[in-house]
């Protein structure tokens, strides 16, 4: 019987573990840190060995194959001890893969993919399919696999995830933009992480589709280093094309072989730039799919925004709370202070990534009245705005955070949650981070 070692009891490792349980491997779940206990629930009910709080090295090395959960670095000491014995390391997304034949639409980039995925499945859903959502988003891929049938998985994908998939192969691979993102994760080099990103278009031939935004610089240039035998759809603001998707005459035009549809960009559910490139990948994956023009228009029309992204919380004495705390990047807190119409009042900070905030400073100085840093190390905003925003404040807590919002924001402002950064300095995970902020509101 062969030996499978999964290496991380989050979402990702435990459906890892059940899917290698279900397929006859003699399966063994470490966890350096403490499991959960929905997740511990879940091992014991499939009566899969498990170590939360240690790695035992002599019960992980003696592996045929290792699943790595996303989370872990390659830097971690017992990954170097793994690789040195030569043992295969493969991530979720590729062992699951090897058990499954249904149509795989894969989404990665920078900013944008889970609003992107959610509109896929959304639309998918709405045309009538049998559809799964997976990856970096709702229920661990491998434990669909596992456990349930789809015709069809739409799939997020972390740059992470990527790093160790080999032979996986997506139909429709959906790059949404490329920019600084990780770079600690990639030895500070840009190069490294792009390389990462378009992992995502390996092995696809000429039957599949690759969507892209020919407006991303970073995407473009490599782009023309490296081939792709898909077929390649982009989409763009900024001019047209003969296939993909387009603006023109206040309409977003989407064209796939024969076939046109188009929608009045102020039909479109999500407001901002950067939704409607969300809105264009996601319209010219429902043409590939073969979707109805009028299902098509419905769904990009009727969509709900995800949660923890540009999110409106509540208005309370006409001051409107969003919470973005999704925004872990640079260019995703720009998309998010450029949709902005009314004074802004900006709670940001978490773990750096090597940020560059430069990018952030004309938006600041238009729309942000007061900044408020919620982190351990906040010394780099300081820096970085101190003479272009009038007030900026210190905080350690979520709660401490809107207090401070709602006191310094005035009738007509929002109070803005666009972090830029990471949160595993305060908060579990950006979910954590939004859904406290999300409390702390409504307790105000």
């Amino acid at each position: 019987m062969k030996r499978l070692v999964v290496l991380g009891g989050g979402e990702s490792g435990t459906g890892a573990a059940i899917l290698a349980k279900v397929k006859g491997f003699d399966v063994f779940l470490s966890d350096k840190g403490k499991i959960g206990d929905s997740y511990i629930e879940m091992l014991e009910k499939w009566e899969i060995p498990y170590e939360s709080g240690t790695h035992t090295e002599e019960l992980i090395l003696n592996a045929d194959e290792i699943v790595k959960s996303p989370g872990i670095p390659d830097s971690a000491p017992l990954i170097r001890k793994i690789k040195e014995k030569g043992i295969n390391i493969i991530s979720e997304i590729e062992f699951a893969g090897r058990y499954d034949s249904a149509k795989k639409i894969c989404i990665t980039g920078s900013n944008g993919k889970t609003t992107t995925t959610s509109l896929i499945y959304y639309l998918l859903q709405q045309a009538g399919l049998n559809v799964g959502l997976g990856g970096n988003i709702g229920k661990s891929y491998a434990y669909q696999v596992a456990t349930c049938h789809h015709d069809i998985y739409v799939l997020e994908i972390s740059s992470f995830q990527l790093d160790n998939m080999y032979d996986f192969k997506a139909d429709i691979a959906i790059i949404t933009n490329i920019t600084p993102d990780h770079l600690d994760r990639y030895d500070h080099k840009m190069e490294n992480y792009v390389k990462a990103k378009f992992r995502i278009t390996r092995n696809m031939s000429s039957d599949d589709c690759f969507i892209f935004c020919s407006d991303d610089e970073i995407t473009i240039n490599h782009l023309n280093d490296i081939v792709i035998k898909a077929k390649k759809l982009p989409f763009s603001q900024k001019q047209e094309v003969k296939q993909g998707a387009f603006i023109k005459d206040e309409r977003m035009i989407i064209k796939y072989n024969d076939n046109e549809c188009d929608i009045y960009l102020q039909e479109l559910a999500l407001g901002g730039k950067h939704n409607i490139y969300n809105s264009m990948a996601a319209a010219i994956a429902g043409k590939v799919m073969d979707i109805s023009n009028d299902t098509i228009r419905k769904s990009l029309s009727s969509f709900q925004a995800v949660e923890h992204r540009l999110e409106k919380v509540l208005s309370i004495k006409d001051v409107l709370y969003i919470n973005d705390s999704k925004a872990t990047n640079v260019d995703a807190a720009w998309y998010a202070l450029e949709c902005q119409t009314r004074p802004v009042v900006w709670i940001v900070g978490g773990t750096d990534k090597g940020n560059d905030y430069a990018p952030l400073v004309p938006l600041a100085k238009e729309k942000v009245k007061a900044m408020i840093c919620m982190g351990i190390d906040n010394e780099k905003f300081h820096s970085s705005f101190k003479d272009i925003v009038p007030e900026i404040i210190d905080v350690t807590s979520a709660e401490e955070a809107v207090k401070t919002a709602s006191r310094l924001a005035s009738a007509g402002d929002v109070v803005l949650l666009s972090p830029c950064c990471a949160s595993f300095d305060l908060f579990k995970n950006y979910e954590d981070r939004g859904k406290k902020f999300k409390n702390a509101v409504r307790n105000l």
